[in-house]
């Protein structure tokens, strides 16, 4: 079991640089004069995606409280 904590600890670390990358380019983008709000619209969509994935990993990782 710990190979899957590891490739699930990988994964959260790979999504939260994807994640990390798309915000820079949302903030890039966003300052143009002239920005596509289409490209922004799908960008910020992806962006909320890869965070919902972010979220269900970091509760895969942290084990079950007893109440």
């Amino acid at each position: 079991m710990p190979d899957d904590s590891d490739d699930l600890a990988q994964r959260l670390k790979n999504l939260k640089i994807e994640h990390r990358e798309l915000d820079q380019n949302l903030q890039r983008l966003a300052r143009l004069k002239y920005a596509d709000q289409l490209q922004l619209q799908s960008l910020k969509r992806q962006k909320l995606k890869i965070k919902d994935q972010i979220s269900r990993l970091e509760n895969d990782l942290i084990p079950d409280q007893p109440a």
